[in-house]
């Protein structure tokens, strides 16, 4: 299998929009590259991009043979970001900016099956193996020997996965709302419904076909699932992942939260009302095929320098951690864990609603490494 091996880079010529120069163009170039006026002010929050002194950067590349849209920010050692459900790479442009400034090189992709990203009908193409080959390819296309990954929630799953699997190219790790749990006995969905829980855990429910439309339109999903997983709703309101009637899908009482980007959330929406929610759905669909593949690494630890940053009022993490987690149970599946943050009232989407905390929390790491 050629999984983790690199692609070669290409550039999409059947598309104007999408043509990029040649990488050392793509480098030294002093404006945004490929992105239309709009698409450029949602990632970097100013329409000044060409006097920007750090631009982003866009290409769509070939890794392994399937084509993926990446963004650059900045120049030095590699930070790569990863991105979780419903999202795409814009909702790190507040990190990336920050990671740019302090010295680094920030990447990110539309992850496999989002935005302007290869996206497999299959959901057995959405393995761990398969993201970590993509991540993977993306380092080698950029000739990037290695580089810290970030993740967010599914983002930050695989994050986790490629710092396992492949610790040659991934030199540290963050991770963003999901803790990290090593491989166990019985693949996760199924310890879930062994214990109770096959008719009340949230994610069981995106299994079935055709579990895509409960998420159409999403003009209506993707404001619903921003305000009720963020600390934003009342106490006792927000999203729980294991009480269906305090669900993700709930009409939100508004269309932008008051700490979102209107230029995100539109950003957000529009790309999924072009793709669907397929792709994203099937990374939890894959979930029993990565446990099949993987029983070589049951139990086994991540080694690298590792940061948990998690918000206090994320339901998904007061499931898996009922109150703070102890750093040192932590450091048992992961002995480079440096610390475990708690962000106080910030909740799933906490690199938007504590952007500053997290940008110094992560940069704070950086630097230590």
């Amino acid at each position: 299998m050629s999984l983790l091996f690199s692609g070669r880079r290409s550039v999409d010529r059947s598309d104007a929009a999408a043509w990029c120069p040649s990488r050392r163009e793509l480098l030294r170039g002093g404006a945004v590259l490929g992105l239309s006026a709009g698409l450029a002010h949602v990632l970097t929050g100013t329409a000044a991009v060409a006097a920007d002194s750090f631009p982003l950067r866009q290409a769509m590349m070939q890794i392994n043979g399937q084509m993926f849209r990446i963004i650059e920010q900045g120049t030095g050692g590699a930070v790569l970001f990863c991105h979780g459900f419903p999202d795409t790479a814009a909702t790190w442009r507040s990190q990336m900016r920050a990671v740019a400034e302090a010295g680094y090189r920030a990447i990110a992709l539309d992850m496999r099956g989002y935005g302007d990203s290869y996206a497999p009908a299959e959901a057995d193409l959405y393995t761990s193996l398969h993201i970590v080959g993509d991540l993977v390819g993306v380092l080698d296309v950029l000739e990037i020997p290695s580089a810290v990954v970030v993740g967010h929630d599914w983002g930050a799953d695989h994050a986790q996965r490629a710092a396992l699997l492949r610790p040659d190219r991934f030199r540290a790790l963050v991770s963003l709302s999901i803790p990290y749990a090593p491989r166990g006995d019985v693949n996760y969905w199924d310890f879930l419904r062994s214990n109770g829980f096959g008719k009340r855990y949230y994610a069981l429910d995106m299994l079935h076909a055709g579990a895509e439309q409960q998420f159409e339109p999403a003009a209506r999903s993707i404001p619903s699932i921003l305000y009720w997983l963020s600390a934003s709703p009342e106490a006792g309101t927000g999203w729980d992942p294991v009480d269906p009637p305090r669900n993700m899908l709930r009409p939100s009482p508004v269309t932008v939260p008051d700490w979102a980007d209107p230029s995100y959330v539109s950003h957000t929406i529009r790309a999924f009302d072009k793709t669907g929610f397929g792709g994203g759905l099937n990374y939890y669909r894959a979930l029993p095929k990565t446990f099949d593949l993987t029983p070589a690494f049951k139990n086994a630890g991540i080694l690298q320098p590792s940061l948990y940053i998690w918000g206090e009022a994320d339901g998904l993490c007061q499931f898996f951690h009922p109150g703070a987690p102890s750093v040192d149970d932590l450091r048992k599946a992961q002995p480079g864990l440096v610390g475990a943050i708690k962000i106080e009232k910030a909740g799933h989407w906490l690199q938007h609603e504590a952007a500053d905390r997290v940008n110094a929390e992560l940069l704070r790491f950086l630097r230590s490494i």
